[in-house]
């Protein structure tokens, strides 16, 4: 469909990529990935014939149409929403039209005249193709589009103009996918969508009948959406089949092959000038000399690649707060007649991470404002807890900067003594993507996603024991909210946070507050956790990451509530299969391993104990005995309900569970593991 060869592209003196072939097949889905600067929006430009490539040549077949999706700076105005997303289909509105005026001239005709027949004859073509290409739903396409990506019906017919810059390239993405070009070329179209919009998109994007380039930071996204990851890297392209997860893999053990045949071939060069130095002026090694002199010319030298420095920010811990960190009783939220929330009740301890979750205008960042204590309630009370100390990170969070200042000088002020050396500071600034002179700019020249990169930098140096973060991802690359993630993980506070990003929820959450209808309803685990509740799944979420679910769930059947005094949500069972996380559904097949490696071991412990009490020393030597045989056999009796429970969900998605092990039939059990030592030994 579309073929590079030889392509090369410079940015004034800056080689980008060069030397590049690729062949873009219609049902490509490609992910292009790189670190910032590299070139990616460069190449998608290129493919949208937006810009010429310096060396090489691009070739597109006949009929093939491309749409390009930038970042931003899209303006749209003139017309209502549903009317400007009505405007791609141009010619089929024009069909209509004239179907319409044909419709009246029939009217007028008389039905025995020739000319009645030819304007009739032209309808019945017309209307052949209309109803070929879908004309009578067009309306209803543009519908499921903008619902998807959350314009509810009675925004349709707002004016363009009315909306905000993120609101209005959510107008233009609904474009783009009703036009259904050949090509879709999307730079980073999650940026300015919420967890539901970019939800959706992934389902259309799955079904979309053409091919794909696109650009994200999500790698949720990536993984349930392309099929090819092109990286740029080092001034070239490289390829690889599967989605981002398998990327990583590859390109780690494409990097450990270079290694070792790097390795194989300095010890062949070495052997060969150790035989040449040492024979050069021995005749009779004349002829064995110049042979290994011309291996040695003809060697195609193997180079490894500079490898981009790892980069891991630890923050000073924070000092302690009490185990109650925020309470809220009964707490109403309004803006004059609009009200954001009515009775709600939910407390925070200590070490939670909350991921506040709900669409576009639910509240979510009124309900972090109202944490910080920047939003007056309007009724109820709230309470924070004993040394407790909360730190608010605002998306405009810049403008609470001295824009006169220089990066490095502001951050050098701000930086406690731990680290406090300009390498500290400046490997800091690096891992949010300000390098080399750009540490001395001043914060006023920076745009506002850079200034609040820099926020959110300033703000890890010291931070606080209670962090309000709201959509700290925004502007981040892989690699700075890899940075991020980390430092957060082995953060000791407490931390509630808005994010649009699936991957950073499911690695970072142990709680999410659903927000929506004035209501805050509280599920235990991550965003995947949250999905499978919602949809009725019952599963066991003692898994690596969530340690205080089984306590919770305890709790919920003893006392018969969830252990806080939010709203309990109440779902149906549904029978719809949801796609897991990559990393969730990896985390829960390693469950499986641990429970039958732990089943095996309380086997051993019980066959162990059976053994022993064949051998009789004293009635409360054997009573002991009995008790740790039994107590032995209700914790195996726990661990295979718990590994039937998440087996049965590795089932349901088509995957293995242990290596070597094929995937049963779906209308069959999952094997259990032979309890072999229950019930053995257990004499006296």
């Amino acid at each position: 469909m579309i073929q590079l060869s030889s392509a090369a592209k410079h940015f004034g003196s800056k080689v980008l990529f060069e030397s590049l072939d690729w062949l873009i097949t219609p049902r490509d889905r490609v992910g292009l990935v790189g670190a910032n600067g590299t070139g990616k929006t460069t190449l998608l430009k290129v493919l949208a014939r937006l810009e010429p490539l310096d060396e090489g040549e691009v070739t597109f077949a006949k009929g093939v149409t491309a749409g390009y999706l930038p970042q931003d700076g899209l303006v749209l105005s003139g017309h209502t929403v549903l009317a400007e997303c009505m405007s791609v289909f141009g010619d089929l509105l024009a069909m209509e039209q004239e179907m319409e005026d044909l419709m009246v001239k029939m009217g007028e005709l008389d039905p025995a005249g020739a000319e009645y027949q030819q304007v009739a004859d032209r309808f019945h073509i017309i209307d052949t193709e209309f109803q070929h290409r879908d004309g009578y739903s067009l309306e209803a396409q543009a519908g499921m589009v903008l619902g998807g990506l959350g314009f509810p019906p009675s925004e349709w017919h707002r004016r363009t103009e009315e909306f905000s810059g993120g609101w209005q390239m959510r107008i233009a993405l609904a474009k783009l996918l009703l036009e259904k070009p050949n090509l879709l070329l999307l730079d980073e179209p999650t940026n300015h969508l919420d967890l539901e919009a970019r939800n959706w998109l992934e389902e259309y994007l799955h079904d979309y009948p053409h091919a794909c380039v696109l650009i994200s930071h999500d790698r949720y996204f990536l993984d349930v959406t392309v099929k090819k990851i092109v990286e740029i890297w080092n001034q070239k392209v490289h390829f690889y089949a599967g989605n981002y997860e398998k990327y990583l893999a590859e390109k780690t053990a494409r990097q450990t092959q270079i290694e070792a045949a790097y390795q194989n071939q300095q010890e062949r060069i070495q052997q060969l000038e150790v035989f040449i130095n040492r024979f050069r002026y021995t005749a009779t090694k004349a002829k064995q000399v110049q042979s290994r002199i011309k291996e040695l010319e003809r060697m195609e030298r193997i180079e490894i690649p500079k490898e981009e420095t790892e980069i891991h920010f630890k923050f000073p811990q924070p000092k302690a707060s009490g185990r109650r960190v925020a309470e809220f009783q009964h707490v109403a939220k309004s803006y004059g007649a609009q009200q954001v929330f009515r009775d709600v009740s939910f407390t925070i301890d200590r070490g939670d991470r909350v991921a506040l979750v709900g669409v576009n205008g639910a509240g979510k960042s009124t309900l972090i404002k109202l944490l910080a204590g920047i939003e007056p309630l309007t009724s109820g009370e709230f309470k924070l807890g004993h040394n407790v100390e909360a730190d608010y990170f605002a998306q405009d969070q810049y403008k609470a900067l001295d824009p006169e200042a220089r990066l490095l000088d502001d951050l050098t002020r701000a930086a406690p003594m731990a680290l406090s050396t300009q390498t500290e500071l400046r490997s800091l600034l690096g891992c949010f993507l300000f390098t080399e002179d750009d540490v001395f700019k001043r914060i006023r020249v920076l745009s506002g996603g850079e200034r609040n990169r820099y926020a959110l930098a300033r703000m890890l140096l010291w931070p606080s024991n209670f962090l309000l973060l709201d959509e700290p991802t925004n502007h981040l690359d892989l690699r700075a909210k890899d940075v991020l993630l980390e430092a957060l993980e082995n953060y000791s506070g407490t931390v509630v946070f808005v994010s649009h990003d699936r991957y950073f929820i499911d690695k970072l959450a142990t709680r999410v507050f659903e927000i929506g209808g004035g209501e805050v309803n509280v599920f235990p685990g991550n965003y995947e956790d949250y999905l499978w509740r919602k949809e009725g799944k019952q599963i066991d979420l003692t898994l690596p990451g969530t340690p205080d679910l089984v306590a919770e769930r305890s709790m919920r059947h003893q006392d018969g509530s969830d252990g806080h005094s939010a709203t309990t949500p109440q779902t149906a069972p549904t029978n719809k299969l949801k796609r897991l996380n990559p990393l969730r559904l990896r985390q829960m097949k390693d469950r499986c391993r641990q429970i039958e490696e732990e089943v095996a071991r309380r086997e051993a412990e019980i066959e162990g104990y059976g053994q022993e009490s064949a051998n009789f020393k004293s009635a409360e030597d054997s009573v002991r005995l009995a008790n740790l045989i039994e107590r032995g056999r209700e914790q195996i009796s726990t661990l295979m309900r718990e590994w039937e429970e998440t087996a049965k969900v590795v089932e349901e998605q088509g995957s293995e569970i242990l290596s070597g092990q094929e995937t049963p039939h779906p209308n069959s059990p999952p094997p259990l593991p032979s309890p072999r030592g229950e019930g053995r030994g257990a004499k006296g």
